[in-house]
């Protein structure tokens, strides 16, 4: 019987290691801080590899409307990934600045309003809040700009991975010669300077009384904020790539409408699925966010740990469905719908090549 309670006590004692484990604790405050950050980069492993593999794998399909899906997976990945690093990435890191020094960026009657009874400003839902929207925000904000940049570069990609093209006119890309240089220091400088005009900026947004409010009053939001805006992008980005793809003279006639109905049908099932899973297993999160809780309750980045829970949850459901299951699926009904329109609606699909 003794042995029994010592092995009982010894598994408890791995699980709270397990749950404050210095890699751990770190990689959740990594994504707290760079949630979108987290999010482009788990997209652009995915879209690189797992998305294009899936859909040049389905059957029954026509090969061009395959090589077309899986070279906009990846322009996409590409693209969102080189957005986060030019904007969201500075916002960040500003945020970050401003939760070390709240007192330099912010005014008095900000952190009060903010922090409420908190003991301190990073451990209140309604700053959280404001800075995860602010963060997370940028996303939404360049989800035209990357429809726009992906339609631009789908065409290009198409020739150098597929060797399909519009004419025979080819787009040459000339990289210039990269060599091995010593950080500059002036470059350092300006990107603190940088991120510290940033963070003055984020703060003036902070100030305004009628985001506070608003911060405050969805207060209790703040575990759910990065699958809204998660969401929310999603749809913009979706409606924007089908309009720019329609509008597009650099994609063949013939194949824009199987482009467009396959990323509107992964986003709807995307999202109805993302949603319905993270119901589903909210329960277990709440209880495993309890348990972490009560084991690191004494660490002063308890919140930012929880926010980056928050925020992986989400980005992987939504992630794993969109990447992983949805690939497939949507490339072969997009394009039996494009088939039928085609064949009962001929006058609708008038190819130019």
């Amino acid at each position: 019987m003794q042995i029994s309670n010592r092995n009982i006590n010894s598994n408890s004692t791995n699980f709270r290691g397990m749950l404050n484990n210095k890699t751990l604790l770190k990689g959740l405050e990594k994504i707290s801080e760079h949630g979108t950050s987290f999010a482009a980069g788990t997209s652009l492993v995915m879209a690189l590899g797992v998305r294009p593999l899936a859909i040049l794998s389905t059957p029954n399909t026509e090969k061009e409307n395959k090589q077309y899906a899986s070279t906009n997976s990846i322009c996409s990945g590409l693209i969102k990934f080189g957005l986060v690093e030019a904007i969201a990435l500075p916002v960040e890191n500003a945020v970050k600045k401003i939760d070390q020094n709240p007192q330099k960026y912010l005014k008095p009657s900000t952190i009060k309003n903010l922090q409420s009874s908190s003991e301190k400003l990073i451990d209140s839902k309604s700053y959280n809040l404001a800075t995860q929207i602010l963060k997370l925000g940028t996303g939404f904000l360049t989800a035209v700009p990357k429809s726009m940049l992906t339609i631009a570069l789908l065409p290009v990609l198409m020739d150098k991975i597929f060797h399909i093209k519009k004419n025979d006119t080819q787009t040459t890309i000339t990289q210039k010669p990269t060599s091995s240089q010593k950080p500059n220091t002036k470059q350092l400088s300006f990107n603190g300077k940088l991120t510290n005009l940033t963070a003055k900026g984020l703060g003036k947004i902070l100030d305004n009384i009628k985001f506070q409010n608003f911060a405050k009053r969805h207060q209790y939001e703040e575990k759910n904020i990065a699958k809204h805006i998660s969401a929310a992008t999603d749809i913009l980005l979706t409606s924007s790539f089908a309009y720019q793809t329609h509008k597009s003279k650099k994609i063949k006639d013939n194949r824009k409408k199987a482009l467009i109905y396959n990323n509107v049908i992964s986003t709807a099932i995307t999202l109805t699925g993302g949603y319905s899973i993270d119901r589903l297993i909210k329960k277990q999160t709440d209880k495993f966010i309890n348990k972490f809780a009560q084991i690191n309750k004494a660490d002063p980045k308890l919140s930012k740990y929880i926010e980056g829970i928050n925020i992986l949850r989400p980005t992987i459901i939504f992630a794993g469905i969109y990447y992983g299951i949805l690939p497939v699926f949507s490339t072969y009904i997009s394009d039996k719908i494009d088939k039928y329109l085609e064949k009962n609606h001929p006058e609708q699909n008038n190819p130019t090549y």
